[in-house]
Order: structure tokens, then sequence, then C-alpha cells
């Protein structure tokens, strides 16, 4: 990850939260600066954020101070890649609608051009009034502001419902995306469907038939095509590992078998603009299931198997003209033998892409942060990415898939 970072912390007790999304960016590698308002500094030090951003955080004290050179704001303004406040209180989301530069940060709002993402955290009661509901809608007009709603949940003052600030997971991921995209929400309108984990074929209630997909690269495809201003609908398997990274945005279907996820596909594809299917789906299961545990005693020495119905030739059957079908083709070999693989699978099962990946590496198999695929298109386009982040190559895969897609 690469880029200037501005990060403002205004007044509210989940500013504890930025602490570790600064330091993430820190040890990554990124250029961040701290910005803290008068009301951020009640509640978390100065010295906190210098440390883990490795310059000194700067506050309104540091505005008004003399300089033998250029106004600080726009310094600051000029400075940075993208502009994140987090988290943002119902006070400074007025100051924004309403061009408030009453302070150093929102005179560098207003003195830069960068997108801004914005992650609100605050009571229930205040996110739900009408005024703060009606300057967050204005807000999101502006096309510079990236969002991350709040989440539910139990609050700081007790009270249980929305209003809880964004995990730093799903704040990291949106930095990201935004440092590759610029912010460019070219997605806007689309309906995106999106298959991710691996599923689980049961024997009896605590024994099954699986693989080790994560859900990992599903997971961050749904996150980059969120950040670009898609509905995103998520179907993920049970087995995927924790997903604090997604945004409250994307609506997430929890399925553990593959006729659980067979069907949540099939529902949902009709709607769907893009559809990709990226979760590792079983080949066989069981023939029989029994519903209590099995004695190891009367364990079967050989277990009867049938094939699983195929979810992606199926909803190809289905496809329109004006959808998009992308398939993961997850093979072991060289890379002779796993672009061949999947330019079979891509004709076979009728697919617009195919984006073919080796699992037998460290590197890009499953689990592993990073991934490396071949993106073949319908018209025998072939495009091979670098070893990059599972979210640069979700990105790199969008930008495939939208070059004849509007």
């Amino acid at each position: 990850m690469q880029g200037r970072v501005l990060v403002a912390i205004t007044g509210g007790i989940a500013a504890y939260k930025v602490c570790h999304v600064v330091s993430a960016l820190a040890k990554a590698g990124v250029e961040v600066q701290v910005i803290l308002t008068n009301s951020a500094i009640e509640f978390i030090s100065p010295l906190t954020f210098a440390t883990l951003s490795r310059r000194p955080a700067l506050t309104d004290a540091d505005f008004w101070q003399p300089t033998h050179g250029r106004p600080l704001h726009i310094e600051l303004a000029e400075w940075a890649d993208l502009l994140v406040i987090a988290p943002l209180t119902a006070n400074t989301l007025a100051k924004l609608v309403h061009g408030m530069a009453d302070n150093l940060l929102t005179n560098v709002v207003l003195a830069s051009r960068c997108p801004v993402l914005v992650a609100p955290a605050m009571n229930t009661t205040m996110w739900e009034q009408a005024t703060v509901q009606a300057n967050w809608q204005k807000l999101l007009q502006a096309e510079r502001y990236l969002a991350i709603d709040p989440g539910s949940g139990v609050l700081a003052c007790d009270a249980v419902g929305i209003g809880r600030m964004a995990e730093p997971e799903a704040i990291l991921a949106a930095i990201e995306s935004i440092l590759l995209t610029k912010g460019r929400q070219d997605l806007q309108g689309k309906q995106v469907l999106i298959s991710a984990g691996g599923t689980r074929e049961f024997l009896d209630p605590v024994r099954f038939i699986g693989n080790p997909a994560t859900g990992k690269q599903g997971i961050a495809l749904a996150i980059a095509a969120s950040l670009r201003g898609a509905t995103v609908t998520l179907v993920l398997a049970r087995s995927a590992v924790n997903s604090a990274s997604l945004n409250s945005a994307i609506q997430v279907i929890v399925v553990e078998t593959s006729a659980q996820m067979h069907h949540a596909m099939l529902e949902n594809f009709g709607k769907a603009d893009i559809t990709i299917m990226a979760a590792a789906v079983g080949d066989v299961r069981t023939a029989s299931y029994s519903d209590r545990k099995i004695p190891k005693a009367l364990l079967p020495e050989s277990l009867a198997l049938e094939k699983i119905p195929d979810i992606v030739a199926d909803l190809a059957k289905q496809r329109r003209n004006d959808q998009r079908l992308i398939g993961f083709a997850a093979q072991t070999g060289n890379q002779t033998e796993v672009i061949a693989a999947a330019k079979s699978k891509l004709e076979r099962k009728q697919l617009n892409i195919i984006a073919a990946n080796a699992v037998d590496s460290q590197q890009t198999g499953f689990a592993a942060d990073t991934n490396q695929a071949t993106f073949i298109n319908d018209a025998g386009v072939q495009v091979t990415t670098p070893l990059c982040s599972k979210l640069e190559l979700a990105h790199r895969l969008l930008d495939f898939g939208l070059n004849d897609f509007k």
C-alpha cells in the first residue's frame, strides 16, 4: 500500500479504534499525518498518535501558530492523497455539509480536492435524528465523499442500536481501495452478486467433506465493488475467515452447504448486473446423511458419494445478455496447465470472464493474504497480474471486467 493519508480524529469515544488504523498504515509504509480536533484531545492524546504515525500529531494549537512557510492547512490539503475522518461526529458532519471552516480539520477539507472517507460514530438516537440524517444524505451527494456506514451493536453509552463506528479492518480496506482507485465510483447503480468461502458437505452433525478455502478473495471482491459504488450481495460460506473488514452496506447471506449456496445464488442472480463466483464449492457429497453422530466403530470403510449440482453452470443457463458472469479456476500445476484448465472451464461453463490462479503456492494459495491470477475473457483477451494483495487483485479483476461493460 502506497500513498499519503491524512487521518482526522474528532471528539468521540471511537477514537481509540483509530489507533489500530494509524499503526497499521504506518507499518505498511503509508505516509500518515494525524489531525486531532480540540474535542478529540479530550478522548485520546496527540502523543499516542505521534508515536503510532512516526510524526507529530497536529491540533488546532498548531493551526494558529505563525509559520515561516505557507499556511498549514494549505500544505496539508495539497500533501494528502486521501483524507480520512474517523470517527465523524454529528458536529463535524454538520460543519462539512454547511462548508464551515472554524478549525484545522475543516479548513483542510475546504482547501483540498482529494477524496474524503468518513466513518460516522454516535449514539443511536443522535444518528436517527432527522437533522443528522438530512446532513448525512446531503454529504453523500457530494462526489468526493465516500462513506463507511456505522454498524449496529452495543454502544459506549450501553444503548444497543446503529451508530457504532466501522471496525478498523473495514476502514483499512476502504483506505487501500481508495488509494488504488482514487475514489472513482464506476459501479454506481450496479448490482453485484459474489460468492465466497468453502462449502461443507456433512456426513453427520460433526463430520464433513470440505476444502481449505477461507473466503478472503471473495470478501475482497465484495469490499472492492462496494467502495466503487455497487450494491453488493455476498453469499458467504460459514467456513470463511473473520469478516470484520466488510462494511455494513454489504448484504451478507451466510450459508454452509453447496445446496444452500446454490439456492442463494439462484435466488439473487436475476437482479445482478455482475456475478462473481469466487467460492470453492464442493464437487461431491455423501449419498446419505445421519442426523446423529455415527459411532466411530460404525463408520463405513468407504463412502458412497454423489456429484453436487454445478452452480456456475446453472447460472450461465439463466444469464441474460446484459449480465456478466465471472468465475474462478483454482488450479495446481505449472502456468501452462493452470491457464489451459481455466480456458476449458471458461468455454465449458459459458462464462464471460475467468480468473485462473494457482493454489499450490504459499503466496497465492488458500488462506494467503496475497494472490496472482490470469484473467481471460470470452473474446480471448488474457492479462496476468503481478503478485499483489487480494484486495488489489479484486480491483484489477473489476477493471478487466469493466472494459467492455457499461
